[in-house]
């Protein structure tokens, strides 16, 4: 007996591979161009869209020239937590945030939204796309497609990225049906939004890797020996586009 959540995951990592590989390669290749012309590559998501972030940061086997950008006010941390729903919401808070970064031309900027519909994530993409950012989108495009944008410019995130990757999730992003309840349970967005990541970074890093014989800005494992030595000298290499402090 299978089980439905690991079936439907399979499901639909194949159907990103099939539909959105190519987007994904184009992604990874403005990520190889911009991390071999020095420039800041950025990650950001509101709630849980923006465990995302974590995932990307300070991650062992992940690229060092991966920076988030944290809002605390919409960061699952928050208490009371229904507070980030209404902060994702208020017009003006992405554009101030987005204002707050630093961006500068030819950086890049992912960003992750499932309904692409609130203010916060359609400013930040406009903020950085004013600034001369390329803007790579990942969100559910049957799931926003489906709602209204809360913010007054009518626009939805995508409307705002350069390429958008969907994560072919279901409406409401939980997929799967219970008996006598109205509601599915078991979200998607994160373990695809994951994928999809994975799948950017591990194909820039590959065509870095054929570009340059200098090292190539992928952690190693603080736990593994000889880890921290190793990212100490990836740091100093690569400190001109960090811009977390480590």
């Amino acid at each position: 007996m299978g089980i439905e959540y690991i079936d439907k995951i399979v499901k639909l990592i194949k159907e990103v591979e099939t539909h959105e590989g190519k987007n994904i390669l184009e992604a990874a290749s403005k990520i190889c161009k911009a991390t071999l012309d020095n420039k800041s590559i950025y990650i950001f998501g509101a709630s849980h869209a923006g465990i995302l972030s974590q995932e990307a940061f300070y991650r062992a086997g992940g690229l060092i020239n991966i920076n988030p950008i944290f809002a605390p006010e919409v960061s699952v941390d928050r208490s009371p937590i229904t507070l980030t729903s209404r902060m994702e919401r208020l017009v003006g808070y992405g554009e101030t945030v987005a204002e707050s970064v630093g961006f500068e031309e030819g950086d890049i900027l992912i960003v992750h939204s499932v309904s692409g519909r609130n203010p916060v994530t359609i400013e930040m993409a406009n903020t950085a796309k004013l600034k001369g950012v390329y803007v790579i989108g990942i969100t559910n495009m049957s799931y926003s497609e489906k709602v209204t944008s809360r913010h007054p410019s009518g626009k939805k995130m995508y409307d705002l990225c350069d390429i958008v990757i969907d994560n072919h999730g279901e409406i409401g992003d939980a997929c799967i049906s219970l008996e006598n309840a109205p509601q599915k349970v078991a979200p998607t967005s994160t373990v695809i939004g994951a994928t999809i990541l994975n799948s950017i970074f591990s194909e820039a890093a590959k065509l870095v890797s054929e570009e340059t014989d200098e090292m190539i800005p992928v952690f190693a494992s603080a736990n593994m020996d000889h880890g921290d030595d190793f990212n100490k000298k990836l740091f100093d290499k690569y400190k001109k586009v960090i811009h977390y402090k480590y």
